[in-house]
């Protein structure tokens, strides 16, 4: 029975909501509509732990609803290198290795 329930658990998707407050002139003054904002901010947010080595490319990625190389084409419109510091630590050190 407890074999059942952990392999129910595990199907289950999990999803968490995260609430950010502004000022509704934010989105305005951005020119975007409340559905682009939001998009724009979660976008935004998996950029960012993408680039601090937090997430990969390919979760980010899924959770956008995108494939990856749609994800690292929207790095470049950021304005971040696909290569965040941990990978670039990780290429240094195959480099010294090799």
């Amino acid at each position: 029975m407890l074999a059942k329930f952990t392999n129910f658990v595990k199907k289950q998707k999990m999803e968490h909501l995260i609430t950010i407050n502004y000022p509704e002139s934010l989105a305005s003054r951005l020119k975007m509509k409340k559905q682009e904002f939001k998009r724009e901010m979660k976008q935004i947010s998996l950029i960012k732990l993408y680039e601090l080595g937090k997430i990969s490319s390919g979760l980010a990625a899924r959770l956008l609803n995108i494939n990856r190389i749609d994800f690292l084409d929207l790095l470049e419109k950021y304005n971040v290198s696909y290569f965040h510091k941990g990978l670039e630590d990780e290429l240094e050190s195959d480099l010294e290795n090799a």
